[in-house]
């Protein structure tokens, strides 16, 4: 206000002395003092202008949520305040080393919208290297900057002489330029520097805000992504999902191949991945840190319960993760081991309701039979229905181990009487118990004995075949027969004689049974005449004479004898057998 009535006064006194004629020296005085008040009026315009724009760009930052369009608006100004010809803006390319041309106003060439600087290369070059201004009012003679042939020809292109460059920085990082540009030799004023400057500030600070709200986007993004999978993976294993669903599931949120594995290095589940051998080392590393570790092609998470190992977690086809994916993959891991949790808490419960009825079963199978068919029914176990029996041996592991290998053979397994019991629906006790010791003893790495009885149906039954199944066991334990499975019928007298609790009436029916029932049902004397062949030590005439025959009959009655107890009947293990039969028979 001070400088508009000191102009109009000087006005007024200019006037005055032009109308009395006042001399040329006092004219010459008067008229310079108003040009300079004219120049200062001038100047507090351009301030007020340069403020004006610089309050508008600040409210553009609050108002404008596109960080292009407040660029724009950044250099539209620029190029306006400054009266210049071009502006434009470029921005750092960090890991290229390069600045690259982001936004332009007034540029009629489109190599020059196009054109990459190198740091340090031009004038832009120069600026983001140093992080300080440049100007020059004739650009292609001015030796100061790095002249390279794709820079000059987009400017000779775009017609530039003049050109002012200043730094967008960030406290110390320097993230592009901000330039006005004539295309005639210019002379740069301080004042235009400052306003270039504190324009190229607000740029930065839209570029930052964008930047922090592109982070906050992604991290809440990535929040919501992380809650939607663990919503979905907890589901899954409150509806009783199993471990393949919940594998499924996992490959499904991080798009990668899913492989689940058992703290015994079993693969349980595999989901898009190809078979591979459980990463042991990175399953350690992954144990010890607490967080999924990288692979060459893929990522290892440890699936634990404090410090115990339950499993793994193996993600293939994702050699790079997000912090949120890693993340996300960790909290599958934590999903898995409440899922693995739950699975044994549930077999834990079976396993006991399990135990409840076999030791039932086999101590008081005549207490109420109706009940304990009712309670194995529960467990989808039919009693009544023929099972094989078999007790199962081994002094390399716990018995609870052992009874969980053997689980996959049995309709129901337990540990009774300090042995593991198995019920098997094969009704082959011999060849099953053979096959159940090649594989456990394989499995676990340990020898494992099997002895087998039955089949026998109905609770009764089904517990005094145990009872034989024990005294095939111990048999083949005292035979030294380690590592073998056999039932006890396949032991023949040798078991009798080593088994407890021998049974003589069941020996015989197994060696003899066939022959006793045929003289039982036609009133033959096939066991008198092969007591007589042996005695007469297998010499068909004196056999013949003792039994007052013809030797044809004798031979007759033999062959019929091969016919009830096989061609091979008079083997010598075979013919062992069977003449202690018979000496147990008569004696009995």
């Amino acid at each position: 206000m001070t400088a508009v009535v000191a102009g109009s006064d000087a006005v007024r006194q200019l006037l005055d002395l032009l109308a009395t004629e006042a001399s040329g020296e006092r004219l010459a005085r008067a008229r310079e003092l108003a040009l300079r008040i004219e120049n200062t009026l001038a100047a507090h315009r351009r301030r007020e202008a340069h403020l004006t724009a610089l309050f508008e760009t600040a409210s553009d930052l609050t108002r404008l949520h596109d960080p292009d369009e407040v660029l724009r608006s950044i250099v539209h100004r620029a190029r306006m305040l400054l009266g210049a010809d071009v502006s434009y803006l470029t921005l750092n390319d960090e890991p290229a080393g390069k600045t690259y041309m982001r936004v332009t106003e007034g540029s009629v060439s489109a190599l020059f919208q196009q054109v990459r600087l190198g740091m340090g290369e031009g004038l832009g070059g120069l600026v983001a290297q140093t992080a300080r201004p440049y100007a020059t009012a004739g650009y292609m003679s001015d030796a100061r900057f790095h002249h390279t042939g794709p820079i000059d020809a987009a400017v000779r292109e775009e017609g530039l002489v003049a050109i002012l460059g200043v730094p967008l920085a960030l406290a110390e990082k320097v993230i592009g330029v901000l330039y006005a540009a004539d295309r005639a030799p210019r002379e740069w004023a301080a004042e235009e520097v400052a306003l270039l400057s504190s324009l190229a500030n607000h740029a930065a600070v839209a570029l930052d805000n964008a930047r922090l709200l592109d982070e906050i986007s992604a991290h809440n993004a990535a929040l919501r992504r992380a809650a939607s999978a663990h919503d979905r993976l907890a589901d899954l294993v409150l509806r009783g999902g199993d471990i393949p669903e919940v594998a499924a599931a996992v490959a499904d949120v991080l798009h990668g191949g899913i492989i689940v594995f058992d703290a015994s290095d079993t693969e349980l589940a595999r989901i898009g991945a190809e078979p591979m051998p459980p990463p042991v080392a990175a399953i350690a590393a992954a144990r010890s840190s607490g967080r999924s570790v990288s692979t060459s092609d893929g990522w290892v998470c440890a699936v634990l319960a404090g410090p115990e190992l339950l499993g793994s977690l193996v993600l293939t086809g994702r050699p790079a993760l997000t912090d949120a994916d890693r993340r996300l993959f960790e909290r599958a891991s934590v999903v898995t081991a409440l899922l693995f949790l739950l699975r044994r808490s549930v077999a834990q419960a079976e396993e006991q309701v399990r135990g409840e009825l076999l030791a039932d079963l086999l101590t008081t199978p005549d207490r109420n039979p109706a009940a304990l068919l009712a309670r194995a029914r529960r467990l989808g176990i039919d009693l009544a229905a023929a099972h094989t029996v078999l007790v199962a041996h081994t002094d390399g592991v716990s018995r609870r181990r052992l009874a969980m290998a053997c689980a996959r053979y049995a309709a129901l397994v337990g540990v009774h009487a300090e042995r593991v019991v198995l019920l098997s629906p094969d009704p082959s006790p011999g060849p099953l118990a053979g096959k159940l010791a090649a594989e456990l003893s394989s499995t676990l790495d340990t020898a494992v004995t099997v002895g087998a009885s039955g089949p026998a149906a109905g609770p009764v039954a089904i517990a005094g075949a145990h009872d034989e199944a024990s005294r095939c066991l111990r048999a083949l334990l005292s035979l030294g027969r380690h590592g073998h499975g056999a039932a006890l019928s396949e032991l023949g007298f040798v078991g009798q004689l080593l088994g407890n609790r021998t049974n003589l009436a069941d020996y015989i029916r197994a060696t003899l049974g066939p022959v006793l029932d045929y003289d039982a049902r036609r009133g033959t004397e096939l066991v008198h005449t092969l007591r007589t062949y042996f005695e007469c030590g297998g010499n068909l005439t004196r056999a013949k004479d003792v039994l007052h025959v013809h030797v044809n009959t004798v031979v007759q009655r033999l062959d019929r004898v091969a016919a009830l107890l096989g061609d091979d009947w008079q083997r010598p293990d075979r013919a062992l057998e069977i003449q202690l039969a018979l000496r147990l028979h008569s004696l009995s």
